[in-house]
């Protein structure tokens, strides 16, 4: 019987959701290494969050208006973006108390067709305090 080796990285990619954040962690963090900013979507009929990452070509072109860019902070372990207005609109649609230090994680997957993580809000999110 042969051995198989594992890796330190977590195979799936899982976002947390916060009050004025979501952070990923290393696996979701990985299609993010060279962004220079990201693009935030919501989808409210389908209650999904997309999270595109903007190279630095498209940022230098301006071809993304600056107030639809997003910092993103990548770190070896995770990556974060904050956005407490965003929060607040993922909340209601998602019917998450995000308030008193709650979070949600949530399984994420990634879409070459929309060239985006997507976080998929109707699924049974885990509780975090």
């Amino acid at each position: 019987m042969g051995f198989q080796w594992t890796s330190r990285k977590p195979s799936k990619g899982k976002a947390t959701l916060y009050e004025s954040n979501i952070t990923l962690n290393k696996s979701a963090s990985t299609h993010f290494e060279h962004a220079y900013s990201v693009l935030l979507g919501l989808d409210s009929k389908d209650k999904r969050i997309a999270i595109k990452p903007v190279t630095k070509q498209e940022y230098e072109r301006g071809t993304i208006p600056e107030e639809k860019r997003h910092k993103i902070t990548v770190r070896s372990s995770y990556a974060r973006v904050s956005n407490k207005r965003f929060m607040d609109q993922v909340a209601d649609i998602a019917d998450l108390n995000l308030h008193e230090n709650n979070a949600f994680k949530f399984d994420t997957t990634w879409s070459d067709e929309d060239d985006a993580l997507i976080i998929d809000l109707n699924q049974k999110g885990e509780t975090l305090r």
